[in-house]
């Protein structure tokens, strides 16, 4: 039996259908059938990923571990197969997990991948090295407990993320999470988000003081607010645009002081429908929202997302989720009570001082999951959903520092949930310290990986890790993020002490190095950036953060923060502090330079490849025709088991789906009514002659026509299996077409005025 088949009802129709769709067009990528480019993408926006693995290891936090997966002469590295074993990221909207997700993810693990589950700095999930022929099915067994790949990755809106102590925290406006929730919901699929150059992240904020959203990282970040209108509160967000690492930052611009709670999800479609017509296509490297509002400037960027709003046919999702705001609300599973005088172990102790959050509601605390390189094995998983659900039930959430928190435990329970955290080897103290690292999987399973982050941090969290007893407070607090390139995934750039991956050849030969990145801002929302001020050979970062965190607490003016320290000092004087430390013996005076940590082989960077991370351009039309071509070959299947009148349909469909995509090139608001995209098709493309073959006329539109105007399914095989092939020729006539149409010059749509313009799509 399938799990298709076991899992029967379980999946919802519209994820079903979402994964059939994918099946079958792997199965045409198989045969030929599908565009490279095309393929590519579609994979990415279900989450699975092209990843490097042709090191043959990967750092575990604990030592290098030889990788039990045979390549059979596929890598991951200059050279990417498509059906390698990859990356397949899981979409956990604002981190909120339950007991039964955790215990599918652990099995997930452990069937398809190395029983690793990695949590991500957007507080997705991540499995490696999980075959592309297995993704379907995983897919499938995520759906039946609520979960989705969809747009997890490509040129999309990417898992919104929210504070994960929204409606527990002490200092929020209020709880932020229906908003992120409604926020992916209403975006998970939306036309209107379909046809960007680059991907488009959204964050959510109960304050402003804290990290905990990262809003001026996003290119649509909202903070809780509220005012007071005719003696009444109103909820509100202040909301800021255009911002992003990477490897130019960009710190996000106020676009908003105060948005009503209702206006959220229509400004975010009127700004996906401005990125999508205005955003960059062609360079990637400038396909983000950062750039288009640095090039059309705030106000400009502003007026347009506001006329855009105003166009806008009325949509009851955007308000729907409203009503049910005032009965949304976790439920602890017990009643609150305080810990008392119990003082509990010295291991206890440590770990309650860094590891326990006092929430605003008395009696109880958040508990955090100190994760080293955010990682957990798949039985720590299961074995801490089990705690969850006798101590929390199903309030467990992700964090963007790759670490787990269960909210809502009563206080006094804290001494027996740290020895079931200590019994599974989850007890780990320092959370939110210097020593609790937020690292990318840079050379490990990353294409554009050139240093090992994974391996520096797990070296630095062990050194660091054994001085939290007696470090002082000040350096406690610091934050330290690693990034394996200047891509900053590891958040480098908002971090106290941030190091990023780079190389540098001395005497014939290629040395691991880090840039060392210092000023930035982890609290305030990421509210400041870093700059990099020296790049030092890898070995040597140690070093770097002894001097660098010495000096702070030798020369700290009272309570002066790092960031204040680091802006008064200078960052010349900070720098001149590691000049011995950037140089480099000779090879044959100490070879272990030429390494990076945890790898015993000479470094090189040879295994580079192209990364995913932007994914390809590919427009709407494509995606059309792909899915039409799905649909044709589900039709043969169907037409194979005698099922016609299900062929017939499906074959009607695929020409539908590809005359739809051909119209959405002159009006991407093409509704999907059949009589409407046949009326359009005809005028647009049929009477203009603009469909036509060279030598066969508009013989290929006439198969869609006929068979609209019959509007009965096949009864037998034959009408079926004509039908199929008339589809095939249809869709392939409109490919050339697309091909035409494309091969001319771009004609830009005119201003926006009171309807939604109607022009010629790139």
């Amino acid at each position: 039996m399938t799990w298709k088949d076991a899992l029967g009802d379980r999946v919802p129709d519209d994820l079903g259908r979402e994964i059939d769709t994918y099946e079958n067009q792997m199965a045409l990528k198989r045969q030929g059938k599908i565009d490279d480019k095309v393929f590519a993408e579609t994979r990415l926006r279900r989450g699975a990923y092209g990843q490097r693995y042709d090191n043959g290891q990967r750092n575990d936090g604990t030592g290098v571990k030889p990788l039990p997966f045979p390549s059979n002469g596929q890598t991951k590295g200059p050279d990417t197969v498509w059906d390698a074993p990859g990356m397949q990221r899981i979409k956990i909207p604002f981190g909120g997990l339950t007991t039964d997700q955790m215990e599918t993810l652990a099995e997930l693990a452990e069937d398809y991948s190395d029983r690793v589950v990695h949590i991500t700095t957007r507080q997705d999930i991540q499995l490696h090295y999980v075959h592309i022929d297995d993704t379907p099915d995983l897919m499938r067994r995520l759906a039946a407990v609520g979960i989705t790949t969809r747009e997890a990755c490509g040129n999309t809106v990417r898992n919104v993320t929210a504070c994960p102590i929204a409606g527990v925290c002490r200092d929020e406006a209020f709880d932020v999470t229906p908003y992120a929730q409604a926020s992916m919901r209403f975006l998970l699929g939306h036309p209107d988000a379909q046809d960007f150059g680059r991907k488009f992240k959204v964050a959510f904020s109960g304050c402003r003081q804290h990290a905990c959203g990262l809003v001026n990282m996003h290119d649509f970040g909202a903070i809780g607010v509220t005012k007071e209108v005719d003696g009444m509160t109103q909820r509100g967000f202040e909301v800021y645009v255009g911002g992003g690492l990477g490897a130019v930052p960009h710190e996000a611009k106020l676009f908003e002081p105060f948005m009503a709670e209702d206006e959220i999800l229509p400004t975010l479609q009127a700004m996906s429908r401005v990125f999508a017509r205005l955003g960059e296509k062609k360079n990637r490297a400038r396909a983000r929202i950062k750039f288009l509002v640095a090039q059309l400037g705030l106000e400009e960027f502003r007026r347009l997302v506001r006329e855009e709003r105003a166009a806008l046919p009325g949509d009851d999702r955007w308000t729907g989720y409203l009503d049910d705001l005032p009965a949304y609300g976790e439920q602890p599973l017990k009643t609150g009570q305080a810990l008392g005088d119990e003082a509990g172990s010295p291991a206890f102790q440590a770990w309650a001082r860094t590891n326990v959050y006092h929430q605003r509601q008395p009696g109880y605390v958040t508990a955090t999951v100190s994760l080293p390189l955010g990682d957990l094995s798949s039985d720590q998983l299961r074995r801490l959903a089990d705690v969850a659900r006798r101590f929390v039930g199903d309030t467990v959430r992700a964090t963007v520092e790759q670490n787990i928190v269960l909210r809502w435990v009563r206080e006094s329970d804290l001494p027996a949930l740290h020895r079931e955290f200590d019994a599974i080897g989850l007890a780990r103290p320092g959370a939110e310290s210097i020593a609790d690292i937020t690292a990318c999987p840079g050379t490990d399973t990353c294409k554009l990986g050139i240093a090992s982050s994974r391996g520096l941090a797990a070296e630095l969290e062990r050194r660091l890790a054994d001085q939290l007893g007696t470090m002082d407070e000040s350096v406690r607090r610091l934050r330290l993020k690693v990034s394996g390139c200047f891509n900053s995934c590891g958040q480098h750039h908002i971090s106290d002490l941030g190091f990023y991956g780079v190389s540098r050849h001395v005497g014939g030969h290629v040395v691991p190095h880090f840039q060392v990145v210092l000023g930035g801002k982890w609290v305030d929302n990421g509210g400041a950036y870093g700059l990099a001020i020296g790049a030092v050979p890898s070995k040597n970062i140690p070093e770097v953060v002894r001097r660098i965190t010495d000096r702070y607490v030798a020369e700290r003016d009272g309570a002066e923060s790092f960031y204040a320290f680091t802006t008064r000092v200078g960052k010349r004087a900070l720098r001149d502090m590691l000049d011995d430390l950037m140089a480099v013996p000779a090879h044959e005076v100490d070879a272990s330079y030429y390494r990076d940590w945890g790898d015993p082989r000479e470094f090189g960077i040879g295994d580079m490849g192209i990364g995913e991370c932007a994914g390809e351009v590919v427009s709407l039309t494509e995606f059309d025709l792909a899915g039409a071509e799905s649909q044709i070959f589900e039709g043969q299947l169907q037409l194979e088991e005698g099922n016609f009148e299900r062929a017939d349909a499906l074959a009607y469909g695929a020409m539908l789906q590809a005359a739809r995509g051909l119209i959405k090139t002159e009006d991407i608001d093409i509704s999907d009514d059949t009589d409407e995209i046949v009326t359009q098709f005809r005028r647009r493309f049929f009477d203009t002659q603009i469909f036509f073959d060279r030598f066969a006329g508009g013989k290929f539109a006439q198969y869609l026509f006929r068979r609209h105007e019959r509007n009965t399914p096949a009864e037998g095989a034959d009408t079926a299996r004509q039908l199929i092939e008339e589809a095939q020729l249809f869709v392939e006539a409109t490919h050339a077409c697309q091909a035409r149409l494309a091969a001319q010059p771009v004609v830009m749509p005119p201003p926006l005025d009171a309807t939604p313009a109607a022009g010629r799509r790139s």
